[in-house]
This record gives C-alpha cells, structure tokens and sequence, in this order.
C-alpha cells in the first residue's frame, strides 16, 4: 500500500535529496523548503532511512486535515488508527511545529493532540499509553500551517546524520548529512581525487570514503520503525542483507584531509578508524595530515577540493586573521592547484574577494541556523584579476 513521507533536512539540500529518494525507488517526489515530501510503500521509508545520507529523518504521514481550533486538532487525532500503529503500553512523546498557525498556544496545541491520541488508545483498548519526553518508543510529529494540521510519526528515532563514529566532534563540527550534500552538490565521485584542506574531524573525507564503499549509513543502528505495529521484520532483513552484499570496500579511491592542528588530525584518524577505515588509513586510500592550508600541496593533477573553512561565526572571539589566511589560501590554490575545482561552505560572503578569486557557482545552504553560501571555483594558474559584480 502506497503511503506519504516527509524527510527533512538541511536547507538548501531539497533538490539533491530529493534526487537520493528516486534512486531508492520513491515516488511523487516533492521538494520543499526544509525537506521533501515522497511516497511509497513502508520499505521505501525502510529503505530511506538505511541508506540516505543527506537526510535528518525520515516522519510517515498518518493524518491531514484543516482546522480553525484547538478542538479541530484533537478531531484530527480521532481520525488516525492508533491502535494499528502502537500499543498503550509504549510510551508516547508529541512535539508541535507551526507556520503562520492561527493558535496561540503551540503548548496547548500539543497537549490537545496528546489527550486526543491517549483518549483513543484508551476507549479502543482500555489502557492509555505514558508519556516520555526523553526516550520514547513512539513519537509524534503535528505540523501546523494557517489552516491544516499534518500529523506524522518518527520512523527514524535518533537523527540520521548520526552516523555512529564520531569519537570526538571537534571545534564547529560539520553534521555528517550536510557534509553529504556538500559532496552531492559538487558532483563528486569516487574516481575524483579529493581534498579538505579544513578537515577538522575529518567529516567530509570519511564520508566519501564511506560513499565510495558504497557503505549504507544506517546499516549498523536500530529505527524508530522496528517498534511500531505491523513492521515488516522479513522486509527489513532483506534490506539489509542486499545492502551488505552491496558494500565494496576495496574500492579504489585518493582522499585527503589536512589541518593546522596535530591534535585535530589525530582526532579525525581516530574517528576514520571507528568508522570502520582502517584499511583505508592502512593503504593510503584515506590520508589525514597536519599541514597549514596555506602550505598545502596537491595529491594528484587534477580533483576536486571540499572544504568548510573557519568563519566568524564558528569561533568566539571573532578571529580578525581570517581574510588574511583565506587570500593566502586562494594564492596557494592558484600556484600548486591549478586543474582542479575547489568548492567553499562559508557564512562570509565576501570569501571570493578575500581569496582573489571568481566563482563560477554559488548555493544557498544553511549550516544549523546560519546562512551560507556554498562557493565553487574553477582553479587556473596566473594572477587575480577583478572580480564581476555578484548577482547578490
């Protein structure tokens, strides 16, 4: 049986994502701001959150409908068949998110979905399910626009960009399910040498790495799903098992991060290796090293450069060194990079002119709650020459 899905994620990653979820087989694939709706039978959503590495999570539509009040929402709830979703005796948690709601009170909106949910568990089955804000086996999701309440469960449970390996975040972590868009939006492959000149944690390479070895990223972690009635234990398994069969770790591939930190580095080899790189780390596929971007040296003749440098908003106090070191950079990239591409996450948007150089692309993208832009640059050989006027 078809149902609806909306999978969120960061925003400026709709239309990739949305690219990912048809290869996986869904249908009626909608972008929209923050995510993208899609359809398909349960497996699909199965499927999704196994494999989708641009993904926050992954909700399941149950119910819609318009409302004007308070009282609408809980005749919302009445509508779904909770019974054939959970048992009271699983622990229950709703959260509510509005645009431009008419209501209030978000709070009371929650608690009118909340009794409306318990309320039917308890006239169909006799028993009312608790409430567990922290660690619940069920949670619920109510979207509010001005006139329809949309009503979706968590088939994820802990985030998908959660991969599992992170031993140590680091300064600024880079979230693992945009460190994916960033490579899906620069048209990366695994034949493509790559370089992070800001590797930090090392987010970007080893998620190519597992890109490369066609590793799904939610192979090793259990989903909100597994709990809800009527999970297909059979389909899943199958999943799984085509998915392991897929996994090619002897892979040919060249990547490299580097960082000015030495204690930085050992914490990205660390993580490589809980990611299960070690015979990356091994062969040299995968390498990580302490050099100055400003020193840096090409690992082939041509590739590909992916990098979030240090901006403003990722260290306290506002570091007045940076323009400084990204027109260095731009000059290192210019005399020892030519023939490659490089590609720049950034909230400055003044880093083109800081590192002398025109960019040939830009993309809105937001890292958490801050704006950026995410800087392409075809890397030629000479001197700077004046920028064009940006069309911002």
């Amino acid at each position: 049986m078809t149902q609806s899905f909306f999978a969120i994620c960061p925003r400026g990653l709709e239309a990739v994502l949305g690219d990912e979820l048809k290869r996986l087989g869904a249908s009626t694939v909608r972008p929209e701001a923050g995510g993208v709706g899609f359809a398909g039978p349960l497996a699909i959503a199965y499927a999704a959150n196994l494999h989708s590495r641009i993904a926050s999570r992954i909700l399941w539509q149950v119910g819609r409908r318009g409302y004007l009040t308070d009282q609408h929402l809980y005749d919302a709830t009445q509508e779904v068949r909770w019974q054939d979703i959970m048992s009271p005796q699983q622990t229950l948690r709703v959260d509510v998110t509005a645009s431009r709601s008419p209501l209030h009170s978000l709070e009371f909106a929650m608690l009118r979905i909340k009794d409306g949910i318990v309320d039917r568990l308890r006239e169909l089955t006799g028993a009312r399910p608790s409430i567990d804000r922290s660690n619940p086996d069920i949670r619920v999701f109510a979207y509010l626009d001005s006139s329809t309440v949309t009503l979706y469960i968590d088939f994820s449970g802990e985030a998908l960009f959660k991969r599992g390996w992170r031993a140590d975040k680091g300064e600024a972590p880079l979230k693992e399910n945009l460190a994916a868009g960033l490579l899906a939006l620069s048209a990366w492959t695994p034949e493509t040498p790559l370089a992070d000149l800001f590797c930090g944690s090392g987010t970007i390479v080893i998620e190519a790495a597992s890109i490369a070895a066609r590793r799904p990223p939610g192979l090793n972690r259990h989903f909100s799903f597994e709990q809800l009635k009527g999970f297909d234990s059979h389909a899943w398994r199958k999943l799984k098992d085509a998915a392991r069969a897929g996994i090619d770790d002897a892979v040919a591939a060249t990547l490299s991060g580097s960082d000015i930190s030495t204690r930085v580095v050992e914490q990205a080899v660390a993580n490589a290796k809980l990611a299960g790189l070690q015979s990356w780390l091994d062969d040299g596929r995968l390498r990580f090293t302490a050099v100055d971007a400003r020193l840096a040296t090409p690992v082939a003749t041509s590739g590909t450069v992916v990098s979030n440098p240090p901006y403003g908003e990722q260290s306290a106090p506002r570091s007045a060194s940076v323009p400084d070191m990204m027109r260095n950079v731009g000059d290192r990239l210019k005399q020892q990079f030519a023939g490659w591409e490089a590609w720049f996450l950034t909230s400055d948007r003044e880093l083109p002119k800081q590192m002398r150089l025109q960019e040939t692309r830009k993309t809105l993208l937001f890292n958490g709650p801050l704006e950026c832009r995410f800087f392409r640059f075809a890397l030629v050989a000479g001197g700077y020459r004046p920028r064009a006027k940006s069309s911002e």
